[in-house]
This record gives C-alpha cells, structure tokens and sequence, in this order.
C-alpha cells in the first residue's frame, strides 16, 4: 500500500495548493483576514503531503518494489544502496516529484520568515506559489505519475542509468534544482508586488535575500554538474554548451543580473522595470529549461527525452506563467518611472552595463540553443550549433564585464569622481597588467591576445576584490568595518577572477593526445610519461570492469598511478568510461582507456589540463560570497521596523 499511500498524499497536496493559490490572493484583495489565514496552514500541509510522497517513493526504491513501474525502469536488486536513493530523482516522474518537493519546501520557508512582511503582502506570495505548485503537482498527476502500477511485476528491474551513478550526479540535481526553483520565490515577490502596487524600495530588500539563496544553490549545481561531466563523461572537458547545460546557465546569468538590479532598486529605488523583468525573466528560464529536458525536442545527455505530450503540458503551463506576468507588468509599466537620477560616472551607470552585457549574452545563448528547433521548424533540416559559436558568442559581452565590473565595485552612487577613482585603482590596474603577462610567458611560455586578455582581467578582478576588505580588516583587527553584503561581494567577485584566470588558462594550453599502448609502453605529453604497467578484471556490486594501471612519471620521477577502467553493467550492458585523474592545484592528468585495438593494445586518452581546478574552486567561492550576503542582517526586520509595519496595518504596535 505504499504507493497508493504516496498517490493519495500527492492528491491532498493538490488540493491544499489550489486552496493555497486562491484563498490567499481572494483574501488580500478583499482585505478579508479569515481567507488571509489560509496561506501558512495550506502550504505547511501540501509541504507535509508532498514529503510523505517522496518518503513512500524512496520506500519503493529502497524495498526495490517493481511492481511501481517508475521502480523497475530505473532500479535493479544489486544496486548500491546509495544510488537506490538518487535514482528516486534519476528521472522524469522522480525528478518532477523532487521539483514540487522543493517549491513546497521553499514555500514553507517564505511562510516561515515572512511573517513581519504585511499579511495582505505575504498572502499574495504565497498564493502566487500555491498556483505554482498547483500547475506542476497537476503536470505530475495527469501525466508523470511515479506511483503507476506494473503488473506483473518484474523479477528484476532495469536499472539505473550508469551515468547517473556517480556521487556527483547523487548531489548534482537537487542543488540544481534548489536554484531552479528558488528563482520561483523572487518571481512571487515580484507577481505581488505588481498586484498590490506596492513597487517602493521594500519589496526589492525583501526579494533580495531570496533571489541570493537561489543564486548561490544553483551555482553550487552547475559546479557540481560541470565537475560530473570532466570526470565522468570520459572527454575531459568541463563545458560542452550542451542545451541543458544552457538551460541551467541561461537562469543563472539572468539571476545574476537579477542580484545587481535589486541591489539598485532597494538602494536607489531605481531600475524598477529591469527588476521586474529580469525576475519574471529568471523564472520563466527555469521552467524553459524544465520544458527542454522533459520535452524530447532537443537531444543532450542530460535530457530525460520523454514524451513529447509532457512537454505540451510544460509548453502550456509556461505561456500562461510568463503571459499572466507580462500582462501584469504592462499594467503596472506607465506607474515605475523615478524622478531619481545619477550621472554617467556612477555606480548605477555600471550595474545598468551589468545588467545589459548579461541579457545579452543570455540572448545569444538562448539563439544559439533554439536555432536548430527553429530551423528544422522552418524548412525541415537540421543544423548544429556547437562550442565554437557559444564560445565566441559568450566572449564579446562578458570580456568587457569582467572589467567595468572592477571598477563599479569602487564607484561611488549618484555620482564618482573620476580623479580619486583613478587613483585608488592606478596601482591595481599596473600590477594586474604586469602579472597577466607575466604568468603566462614564465610558467607557460606566452600565448595569444585572448588569454592575455583573460589573465589580466581575472587579475584584475580579483586584486580590486580584495582592497576593501583587506583595508576593513587594517583598520579593525577584522570585518567589522565592512558589512556582510560588502563582503559578500568581494568574496564573489574573487571568485570571477579565478574562474576567468581558470578557464583562460585551461583553454589555451590544454594538451590532448590518443595514444596507443601496449603493456610496458609508454606515451609522453607536456612533459609528463604515462607507462601503461598492466591490465586486470575488477569486480563492481553491479557491473564488470578492466581495469588499467598506468605509471606517470616527469623528468624520471615517479609522480603517481592512476586505475582508469572501462565498466560494462550487468543489467544494462552499457559500456562505461571511467577516467583516472592525478589532480593538483596547478594542473590535473587525466587518463581514460578507450577501445582495444587488438594485439594487446589499447586506445588511452591522455591529456593535461592546468589550471582546471580554478573553475571549480571559483565557483565554489563566488556561492560562498553569495552565502555572506545572504546573512547581512540588513534584511531581517528589526523589532522597531515590524512596530511600524503593524501601525502601517492598523494593528496594535
């Protein structure tokens, strides 16, 4: 009984979302408290009924009941325990249950500590969410049930993808999808705000929070997703612009732009139609990217390629989404002008370029994705847009970022003088120079313009990152002369640097070779030698491995071993490539045994890759800086602040 159990918890939770989604919003616009008080209670119970569905689900994996049809298609009795668990969100119907998962949970989170916003403001946030859970719990019921029954059941399953075992892809999707559907929280503020009018300074400093949580979980997973696919993938490569690894980076870039837009508005009380636009813009790029991994329409390994009926659904649900949203900022559009103004050399000046050069390269990433659907809709071929486009795409506007964004972090509002701007940053600017040059003709032998371009703006960026709180920490034994907002951007702005540095560096002097190796030969690049010493069987719980050694060495040294292998899975029969890799700060090596070539000699792989690790860790930095301005405590109201909010309600202070 435990699906069944599951099933009818998922349709409670439709209905306390529906009750979720119009009570709330009926009640706010009547000013009718009793419907009001509906908000917190209906979303605390979906948010219970959705996670008693979940736990009956991973019930079904753990106890590898097949008789669950969605059990038996991605689970199998000798699979480890741990990926019986991820396999509860390895797929469609899994994932999606995951998804409203998180909204509830994220919903519950806004009830939690919305509670000192006005009640008629807060009732309209969450009633935007309970529409939102409504519509996906509706998608999974009519079309992605996870508790469909199979009869009879199978002995055994077919177990899941082999990709997707990994520790990686264990981890990868829910922070993905914690990011994805945290953009869903400033999307509700944004909604409320233009239902209520209320388009002041406020609602930006209580969106901001929110929209910097999202940000910084979907930076961990696109890291996460970017590190799976180096290593496990058997390629090498960290950024293949995939389409869903688009779909993921598209909200990311928006959202960023997002961050900077709402820093604006709340200070200025500027930029309210950027700030409206991006955040609809932010959301409805995630339920984009939700429609082409469920949709079939475009091929990526990260695809669930189902049936494209679903992706109607999502189709649908999306034009209803983003067309209610438009029509409700043209409504409110004539009203958002400010009679604010800053001058060219200013702050404003260069986050409104933010904003601008990160649209535009989220467009020409969204063209570049769609150009072949639309193609073939057009006149039926089918053409292929690959890394050499994005690549150059994605450089022209982000180059130039990376370096007004330098410079608009020690740029004063309304207005900067050019002269003290220029001293304070004439010295960083010189050593940044000096040491993007330096670094790549001493440790790497020169280069070409674009990775001297490259290094001495990751320099750059993350010399002037540290001036204010290395200078807060001078005068203070500490970071109390800075806030936690101001540091939280420093910190990810370092970050950025060392993630340009990374990737200009790894782009450049990557060193690729196939080689092939019989016991006892060995291959040399960059200076290194691989000796392959000896192949033997390994033995998974669920899959057959060869398993190879090969000896590393750099002038005569012994550097380390490496056991690459190539897996076949019992049930599945897929061939799978898992690389070797000797990582360190400087550089990575990484081996992966390809295809034997008969004689006792095997196709390998080898490359090396430096720098290569500075994209991760940068990105893990720039989370960590969103981290530390999530915490400012800026945004918690303050108990004088929720007296005045009563007063403003007409409740007794």
């Amino acid at each position: 009984m435990i699906p069944e159990i599951g099933h009818f918890a998922l349709i409670l939770a439709l209905s306390l979302s529906l009750c979720q989604g119009v009570l709330p919003l009926l009640g706010a616009h009547r000013n009718d408290a009793a419907m009001i008080a509906v908000a917190r209670p209906a979303a605390t119970g979906q948010f219970v009924f959705i996670a008693v569905a979940f736990v009956c689900l991973t019930l079904s994996f753990l106890q590898s009941d097949f008789s669950v049809l969605y059990v038996a298609n991605h689970s199998q009795l000798s699979l480890p325990t741990p990926y019986k668990i991820s396999a509860v969100w390895g797929a469609h119907e899994g994932s999606l249950l995951l998804w409203v998962l998180l909204l509830a949970g994220w919903t519950v989170l806004v009830c939690r500590y919305s509670s000192e916003l006005p009640e008629r403001f807060s009732a309209r946030v969450i009633g935007v969410l309970g529409f939102l859970s409504f519509g996906f719990l509706l998608f999974t019921l009519l079309t992605s049930n996870p508790f469909e029954r199979l009869f009879p059941a199978p002995a055994d399953g077919a177990d899941l993808n082999p990709l997707l075992q990994d520790p990686g892809l264990a981890i990868h999707p829910p922070m993905l999808y914690i990011g994805y559907v945290g953009f869903s929280v400033a999307f509700a503020f944004a909604i409320a705000a233009m239902i209520s009018g209320d388009l002041d300074q406020k609602w930006a400093r209580w969106t901001r929070p929110w929209t910097t949580w999202a940000w910084l979980f979907l930076t961990i997973g696109i890291a996460l997703g970017s590190w799976w696919a180096y290593y496990e993938l058997g390629w090498g490569g960290w950024w293949f612009w995939d389409p869903v690894e688009n779909a993921s980076f598209m909200p990311w870039l928006i959202g960023t732009a997002l961050i900077h837009s709402l820093a604006v508005t709340e200070k200025r009380g500027l930029f309210k139609s950027w700030t409206l636009l991006l955040a609809i813009a932010a959301f409805s790029l995630s339920l984009l990217g939700t429609f082409l991994v469920r949709s079939g329409i475009l091929i990526s390994v990260h695809a669930f390629a189902v049936d494209p009926e679903r992706g109607l659904f999502i189709l649908a649900f999306l034009t209803v989404v983003i067309g209610g949203a438009l029509v409700l900022y043209a409504w409110r559009a004539p009203g958002l002008d400010s009679e604010a103004g800053f001058r060219a050399m200013s702050r404003e000046t260069f986050l409104l370029c933010n904003n601008v050069l990160l649209v535009i390269a989220t467009a020409l990433i969204l063209g570049g994705t769609l150009a072949p659907l639309f193609v073939e809709l057009l006149d039926g071929s089918k053409i292929s847009v690959g890394p050499p486009y994005f690549e150059i795409a994605f450089a022209i506007p982000m180059l130039p970022l990376v370096y007004l964004m330098a410079i608009g972090m020690h740029t004063a509002w309304r207005s900067q003088a050019p002269d003290s701007l220029f001293a304070k940053l004439r010295m960083p600017a010189v050593i940044a120079i000096v040491a993007g040059v330096l670094i790549p003709v001493v440790f790497y032998g020169g280069g070409g313009a674009m990775l001297f371009a490259g290094v001495i703006a990751g320099v750059w960026v993350m010399i002037v990152s540290a001036i204010d709180p290395i200078r807060s920490w001078r005068r203070s034994a500490g970071t109390a002369g800075i806030t936690r907002g101001g540091l939280g951007m420093s910190v990810a702005h370092f970050g950025v640097g060392m993630f340009v540095i990374g990737v200009s560096v790894v782009s450049a002097y990557t060193v690729e070779a196939d080689r092939s190796l019989s016991i006892g030969d060995r291959a040399e690049i960059a200076g290194y030698e691989f000796e392959l010493r000896g192949l033997r069987n390994a033995q998974g719980p669920n899959y057959q491995a060869l398993e190879g050694e090969i000896d590393i060495f750099s002038d005569g040294d012994f550097v380390g071993q490496l056991r690459p292998q190539k897996r076949t899975y019992l049930v599945q029969q897929s061939p799978m490539t898992e690389a070797g890799i000797d990582a360190g700060w400087n550089r990575d090596l990484f081996v992966a045994l390809g295809d034997p070539l008969g004689n006792d000699t095997w196709s390998v792989r080898l490359q090396y890759k430096p720098l290569i690790r500075f994209i991760w860790l940068g990105a893990f930095i720039m989370a960590l800086g969103g981290l530390i301005a999530a915490s400012d405590r800026r945004y918690k109201l303050t108990a004088r602040a929720r007296e005045r909010v009563n007063i403003a309600e007409g409740k007794p202070a």
